[in-house]
């Protein structure tokens, strides 16, 4: 499992440090050990997890900038625990409404340590913290237009979105201006997109 994950990393251009390497198999072991009870993810089998979970967040871990990250809808972490793994200096939140999800993010970052890592378990549209975030990540949230309509107030003026899509994004109302990131996952024959998207490049949607 080590070597299936280091060698899909590194095909990304992405060199794991051991500690990293441990803790993201920990993290899958935690998602497939939940699963049996709390249905997380449809996916069950570690080989399966290591490239549907593992390698297709990590694809986008590259684009990540420094300052504080809000990953919306994330279920069991996906990609916001994978992307506190990386960068321990982060400060990552991760928000999603279901309480038996959030459970288990909670679980994890108590069991791996992860002091960066902010669990909120809230409707994205009624949370209102204190600090605008500089960046939001989503992986299975809502269209596009839907993701900034519930998100840009959580949204400073100069951040930007990176949005993960499949192929079909093109039909979910594409605002203009966006940078497209093809992502090539090894062993994930499904098309990956990364669409990054600046906030003083939308207009404000009602």
């Amino acid at each position: 499992m080590q070597a299936l994950l280091k060698d899909g990393a590194k095909q990304m251009g992405i060199e794991l440090a051991p500690e990293q390497t441990v803790k993201l198999l920990q993290y899958l072991e935690l998602i497939i050990k939940w699963n049996k009870t709390y249905n997380l993810s449809a996916i069950r089998d570690q080989q399966q997890g290591i490239k549907k979970h593992l390698l297709d967040s990590l694809s986008i871990t590259p684009y990540i900038k420094s300052g504080a990250l809000l990953d919306v809808g994330s279920g069991a972490g996906l990609p916001g625990i994978v992307i506190s793994i990386m960068q321990p200096e982060l400060a990552v939140s991760v928000l999603d409404t279901v309480g038996k999800k959030c459970r288990f993010m909670q679980f994890a970052k108590t069991q791996l340590k992860l002091k960066n890592l902010t669990v909120i378990n809230q409707r994205v549209e009624d949370y209102q913290p204190e600090q605008c975030f500089k960046q939001i990540t989503s992986r299975a949230f809502a269209s596009i237009d839907k993701t900034i309509e519930l998100t840009q107030h959580l949204l400073c003026d100069d951040g930007r979105y990176l949005l993960m899509k499949g192929l079909n994004f093109e039909q979910e109302g594409l605002t203009k201006d966006v940078k497209i990131h093809q992502l090539s996952v090894p062993n994930v024959s499904d098309n990956r997109f990364l669409l990054e998207i600046k906030k003083n490049k939308i207009r404000k949607i009602k």
